[in-house]
């Protein structure tokens, strides 16, 4: 079944930076090549961060000086917020980029996957979850009052508002900041519909709700009479975009990134309110690479 046609792919470089819109992108196991191929870690913490901690992030950009090819993650130049470039090759870019967030902060290429001290959380969640039976009693331990607190603050999330259901994320990343040897939140890939913007613009419509605030890797634009928030109902289902296909998984569980300001758009709690309200906390799917293949902005998208 044709659910639409690709509008828009993007692709981002340093993980909570802004994205390079594409035209067209080859799609390997891991995604896109070169989609946060970079990132930054906060040296206070000793932990890989990312726009949820420090919002600036959000007001850089990053484009690669060529295409990544063999897995080989090639230099970026990076804007900072004020206008200034600075190359991840130059010595002082830490400096630099430390002076400009108001974080002491290093730039990191992917690590592999085995260096799992660099893609460790640093947090109560992480130590207790490299306990296999945690897993099991997370509802118990979610109500603990320091882990209770710890994830509110990560997905920015009010005292009466419910918290996502951690039991649905893969298991890897309570303990790691991403899935090790990546550094996606969760998946490689994410999509987001035409429809679900849509949708939220009528239960908010004083918020912009603009697609660069929620840094899909695949902006759908569905087919005439789609309404609603469409990908809710994706979970398991194979997606073919082009000659990709995609088994989608999950729906993206939205944090306080959403909110915060970036290029053009303002700073809007609005966002994240709505979304937990009236989305059941969600906006997007992501998904798994099952077949490789091209990708065209105009390709046709089929649900399976």
């Amino acid at each position: 079944m044709i659910i639409g046609r690709v509008r828009q792919i993007w692709r981002y470089p340093v993980k909570s930076m802004s994205g390079e819109g594409r035209v067209d992108c080859t799609v390997g196991p891991q995604g896109i090549p070169g989609d946060r191929g970079w990132a930054l870690r906060d040296e206070k913490t000793r932990e890989v961060t990312n726009g949820k901690r420090i919002p600036l992030l959000m007001q850089c950009g990053a484009v690669y000086r060529h295409e990544p090819k063999n897995e080989i993650i090639p230099p970026v130049d990076i804007t900072c917020p004020d206008g200034t470039t600075i190359g991840s090759d130059a010595p002082e870019v830490n400096r630099r980029l430390s002076a400009a967030l108001g974080k002491t902060v290093s730039l990191w290429p992917l690590q592999p996957a085995t260096d799992k001290a660099h893609y460790r959380r640093a947090s109560v969640m992480s130590r207790l979850s490299r306990f296999k039976v945690v897993r099991d009693q997370l509802p118990r331990i979610m109500r603990l009052p320091n882990v209770d607190a710890e994830v509110r603050e990560l997905f920015s999330r009010e005292s009466d508002e419910p918290l996502p259901d951690l039991l649905q994320l893969p298991p890897q990343v309570l303990e790691f900041t991403s899935p090790p040897g990546t550094y996606f939140d969760a998946f490689p890939i994410h999509l987001l519909t035409t429809s679900s913007l849509e949708a939220m613009k009528r239960f908010n419509s004083a918020a912009i709700w603009d697609v660069r605030r929620f840094r899909p890797n695949f902006f759908i634009e569905t087919e005439a009479g789609a309404e609603g928030l469409i990908e809710v109902g994706w979970g398991g289902r194979i997606l073919r975009i082009g000659e990709v296909e995609l088994k989608c998984e999950i729906p993206t569980a939205r944090c306080g990134m959403t909110t915060h300001a970036q290029a053009e758009l303002p700073k809007d709690p609005s966002i994240l309110r709505s979304i937990v309200k009236d989305a059941e906390q969600n906006l997007g799917i992501y998904a798994n690479v099952i077949a490789s293949g091209l990708v065209a902005i105009g390709d046709k998208v089929e649900l399976l």
